[in-house]
């Protein structure tokens, strides 16, 4: 409801005003910037509740898109250069726009929001693409799960069956969330031949679904090879590397409900794969470090009660930082690993989330920042880069996480969650895996070399 009210607002912008005839048009100057920057999003099927296609779908609003990409709020893109960060290569698939771009959007509001020529209309670019390019397989569970209207949050286990008799190298993995209103997150894990009788015995429960633990869904071995959460594109890896999935292994798929407070429909969140039958040569993996609630990672805060590191965020504590440092990562058994992609991971009362990779020989390396943290937002971010210029985690290296949060009304974020929870206060937010807890993750797409 809120988002359809949201648009109806948009759509009843004022009208365009007289503007000067040299102004910037919608066919010559505006339409290319949306093609490219905004479609990805903004057109039909895609994840934005309205459609940028058109001149009449921009005319009402040009005001308002010059607003936003002025405020840097669209397109949504959370990893910026700082004075305190610039990381080791450029990013692909980069949505921001240029100085001289924003400043077409303002011109052409302010001459009148002119639909120019049709006929001789600029060239579009293509917009970035947030599917996969071949689907080999379509999974999507045949009953799904009723999230409760409320109560606490809810993590939910679907075993999938990709059905392949022999060892499959995954290269690309969609998510497609079905109710977005109370899907919070998704892991996707592959699962090793120990699991089997525990997850027939579990899947039998519910219709095909269980309960299972914010941690690994199952009591062995199993691998993270795909996560999503809001804003995420498919999770897809560079060429000459794939995931391993062995012969008969099935994937688990973890799902984070949050209660909407609504009657929802039932939810089919399912999953699209692409593979390789062969081996491409080099093995890729997705690993998630953080979340340290304890000493000696967890660095001392601000705001600790006690003698001993404490992941805690007071109410109406701002500029509020916790640090994890792991001196050293537990790489030795594959040797070096190149990153090809990294992301942060907070929730609501997040601002700000630093990534350094800590190199043995004392020099540190800063691979990402996201000064302006939107959960709404979350995606990785892949390094547009040859294999030999990725930043490389080698023997004896190390991380640290920096994570800043405003657990005050002056978050807009933290706004919205007490509000969705019936609050008018903010409260004390602690390490956790539900809405209301934080967490202070990296999210790191990494092979072997």
């Amino acid at each position: 409801m809120r988002r359809i009210l949201f648009v109806s607002a948009l759509l009843l912008t004022a009208c365009p005003k007289a503007g000067d005839p040299d102004a910037p048009t919608w066919y010559q100057d505006v339409a290319p910037l949306v093609a490219e920057n905004c479609q990805g999003c903004h057109a039909p099927g895609k994840i934005a509740p309205f459609d940028l296609v058109t001149y009449d779908d921009a005319k009402n609003i040009a005001d308002w898109l010059a607003e936003t990409v002025e405020a840097k709020i669209m397109p949504p893109w959370a990893a910026h250069d700082t004075d305190e960060c610039a990381p080791p290569l450029p990013w692909k698939d980069d949505t921001r726009l240029t100085d001289a771009e924003i400043a077409t959007f303002r011109a052409w509001a302010e001459g009148g929001a002119l639909e120019g020529d049709a006929a001789t209309a600029a060239p579009l670019p293509q917009p970035i693409d947030t599917t996969l390019d071949r689907v080999d397989k379509t999974l999507i569970p045949e009953i799904g799960f009723q999230v409760p209207v409320q109560g606490p949050d809810q993590f939910r286990c679907m075993v999938l069956d990709p059905g392949n008799d022999e060892t499959m190298w995954l290269t690309g993995l969609q998510v497609n969330p079905d109710n977005t209103n109370v899907v919070h997150h998704v892991l996707v894990f592959s699962s090793d031949g120990d699991d089997g009788d525990f997850l027939d015995a579990e899947a039998a429960l519910g219709g095909g679904t269980f309960e299972c633990s914010a941690g690994n869904p199952a009591p062995h071995g199993v691998e993270l090879v795909a996560a999503w959460a809001p804003g995420a594109l498919p999770m897809r890896v560079p060429s000459s590397t794939g995931m391993r999935i062995d012969g008969g292994a099935r994937l688990v798929m973890q799902i984070h409900y949050h209660p909407s407070g609504e009657q929802e429909a039932v939810d089919k969140t399912g999953i699209e794969l692409k593979w390789e039958e062969d081996s491409p040569g080099r093995r890729a993996f997705l690993a998630l470090v953080g979340n340290e609630g304890s000493a000696p990672e967890l660095q001392p805060g601000m705001n600790d009660s006690g003698a001993e590191p404490e992941f805690f965020i007071p109410a109406g504590a701002t500029g509020h930082v916790e640090t994890i440092i792991y001196e050293q990562l537990d790489t030795a058994d594959l040797g070096d690993l190149a990153i090809f992609a990294v992301g942060t991971h907070m929730h609501w009362v997040g601002t700000d989330m630093q990534i350094i990779l800590k190199h043995a020989d004392g020099t540190e390396e800063c691979l990402v920042q996201t000064p302006k943290w939107d959960f709404n937002w979350q995606r990785w971010y892949d390094y547009d880069g040859a294999p030999e210029e990725l930043p490389v985690i080698k023997v004896g290296d190390g991380l640290m996480l920096r994570c800043t949060y405003d657990n005050s009304l002056n978050n807009p974020k933290v706004r919205e969650a007490l509000t969705a929870a019936g609050l008018d206060e903010p409260q004390d937010v602690r390490l956790g895996d539900s809405t209301m807890d934080e967490m202070c993750l990296g999210v790191f797409g990494i092979y072997v070399r």
